[in-house]
C-alpha cells in the first residue's frame, strides 16, 4: 500500500488542474465518486494499481503523486510527537495527521527542526563556556605581556642612570613583550570574529589542522608518492596561522605520508575490493599495526570509498589522558568539541588493553538513535624508558551499521557524545548532569 499523506491532496490539485470533475475522474479510473473523495482527503489508503491508473488519466508519472516530502513531513511531525507524552495510539494516526492538514504538519515539522538546531547551537555555546581552553589562555597571555610592558617601561623611567648594555637588554624585552602582546590580541580578535558564526570559531591550534584537513577532505595527495617532503606541504598554507598550528600539521603529515608508504593506495584499495570492510584481515596481510589500517582507511580519497559503495567513515584518537586528539566526525555521531566525550566509548576502553583488537556495535543515545560500528585499538606512541609511565594513543574508525556485515553481532552499546549533552539520563557511567531537560 502506499502511504496516503499527502498523495490525496496531490490527486485532487491535479484534477482541478485538468478541469476534471470528481465524478469524471471516478468513472475514469472504475471508482466510485465517494470513494474517490476519501482518497482526495487522505481517507483511504491508495493501491498500486489505482494509483498507476490515477497518474495515466491525470497525465502525470505515479511519482509525481507520491513521496514529494511526504516523508520529511511526516517524520518531522513525528519527532515532534515523540518529544511529549503522546499516546501510542494517537501517534500511529499520524500519517492521516499530515494527510488532513499538511500546512499544520509543515509548521510542526519545521518548528521541530528549528528547535534541533537551536539546541545545537545551545550545546556548542554551553561547551565553549564550559570547557573552552583557548580563551582563558589567551586573555592570560595579553595580560601577561601587558604586564611585563609595564615593568619594564617602570624600570626604564624611574632609573635614574642605566649602563647602555642594560639599557639595550630592556629595550629588546619590550619589543618582545609588545610583539607578543600584538600577536596574542590579533588571535584573540579572530577567534571572537569566527565565533560569531554557527560553528562558533576555532578554539586550538588542532582545530586549526582540523579545519585545513577538512578543507581537503582528509586527504592529502601530494604525499601518496614520496616526491615532497610534510613541511614543504604545509609551509605557506594561510589556515594554519599560527606556528603552533603548522607543527601539528607537519606532525600529522609526516604520520599521513608513513601510512601511505606503508598501505600503498592501490594496494590498499585492491585489498579492500577484495575482501571489504575487515580492517583487521587488512592489516594481518599487510604485517602492519592495526590502528595505521584504521587511519588510512578513514583517510581515503572520497570518491575511492563512494565509488565502492562504501560511506566516509568517522575517526577519533586519543591519549592516556583521554583527550582528543583528532577528530573526523561522521552524519549521525557527534563528536565533543571541548573536554572528555562519552567514557563508554570503545575509543577508551581500548587504552585499557593494549594491541587488543576490538569491534563493538554502537547505538548513539535517544529516541532517534542510529546504529554504528566500531574499530578500536591502542598502541604504544612513547616510551619513556625502564621504570618510567607509557604513553599510549588509542584510535577508533566509525562506520554506520549498514556498511559492515557480519555473520553475529552482539547487541549495540548505547552511548552519548558527552555526559553534558546525553540524553540517558540513568547511566552509571554518568560523571556529571546533562543540560538536557527531559529524560528518556
Amino acid at each position: 500500500m502506499v502511504r496516503p499523506a499527502l498523495t490525496g491532496t496531490r490527486i485532487r490539485a491535479r484534477r482541478n488542474l485538468r478541469g476534471m470533475r470528481q465524478a469524471e475522474l471516478a468513472r475514469e479510473i472504475g471508482v466510485s465518486a465517494s470513494y474517490l473523495n476519501l482518497i482526495e482527503h487522505n481517507r483511504r489508503k491508495i493501491g498500486p494499481d489505482l494509483l498507476g491508473a490515477l497518474a495515466q488519466v491525470l497525465g502525470v508519472s505515479v511519482d509525481a503523486l507520491v513521496e514529494d516530502g511526504d516523508s520529511r513531513l511526516v517524520e518531522g511531525a513525528r519527532a515532534a510527537a515523540e518529544r511529549s507524552s503522546i499516546d501510542q495510539a494517537e501517534l500511529e494516526r499520524i500519517d492521516e495527521f499530515t494527510g488532513r492538514f499538511p500546512g499544520w504538519a509543515k509548521v510542526l515539522a519545521e518548528t521541530q527542526a528549528r528547535v534541533e538546531r537551536l539546541e545545537r547551537v545551545v550545546e556548542q555555546l554551553n561547551d565553549r563556556m564550559t570547557h573552552d581552553p583557548y580563551m582563558g589562555e589567551a586573555l592570560h597571555e595579553i595580560i601577561s605581556a601587558v604586564t611585563s610592558v609595564q615593568s619594564t617601561a617602570t624600570i626604564l623611567n624611574d632609573a635614574q642612570e642605566i649602563e647602555p648594555d642594560w639599557q639595550a637588554r630592556f629595550h629588546q624585552n619590550i619589543l618582545q613583550d609588545s610583539a607578543r602582546l600584538a600577536e596574542g590580541a590579533v588571535a584573540l580578535v579572530n577567534y571572537l570574529d569566527a565565533g560569531k558564526s554557527e560553528e562558533t570559531g576555532l578554539a586550538a591550534p588542532q582545530e586549526e589542522v582540523e579545519a585545513w584537513l577538512a578543507q581537503r577532505d582528509f586527504h592529502l595527495p601530494e604525499l601518496e608518492s614520496e616526491a615532497l617532503d610534510p613541511a614543504q606541504l604545509v609551509a605557506g598554507q594561510i589556515e594554519l596561522s599560527s606556528e603552533a598550528s603548522r607543527t601539528l600539521a607537519v606532525q600529522w603529515a609526516t604520520q599521513f605520508r608513513a601510512d601511505s608508504r606503508a598501505l600503498p593506495l592501490a594496494r590498499f584499495l585492491s585489498a579492500l575490493d577484495r575482501v571489504g570492510v575487515a580492517p583487521e584481515i587488512i592489516a594481518d596481510e599487510f604485517g602492519v599495526p592495526f590502528d595505521q589500517v584504521l587511519r588510512r582507511f578513514a583517510l581515503l580519497p572520497r570518491d575511492a570509498l563512494t565509488g565502492r559503495g562504501l560511506p566516509v567513515p568517522g575517526l577519533v584518537i586519543c591519549d592516556n589522558s583521554g583527550t582528543i586528539l583528532f577528530r573526523r566526525g561522521i552524519d549521525g555521531f557527534a563528536l565533543p568539541r571541548f573536554g572528555g566525550a562519552c567514557p563508554l566509548w570503545p575509543l577508551y576502553q581500548a587504552l585499557q588493553r593494549p594491541f587488543v583488537r576490538l569491534r563493538t556495535p554502537l547505538a548513539t543515545a535517544g529516541r532517534l538513535g542510529r546504529p554504528f560500528v566500531t574499530y578500536a585499538c591502542s598502541t604504544t606512541r612513547v616510551e619513556m624508558g625502564f621504570g618510567m609511565p607509557t604513553v599510549l594513543q588509542a584510535t577508533m574508525l566509525i562506520l554506520p551499521a549498514d556498511s559492515v556485515t557480519t555473520e553475529t553481532e552482539s547487541i549495540a552499546l548505547s552511548v552519548g557524545a558527552s555526559c553534558r549533552t546525553c540524553p540517558q539520563m540513568t547511566c552509571a557511567a554518568r560523571r556529571e548532569p546533562s543540560i538536557l531537560m527531559t529524560a528518556i
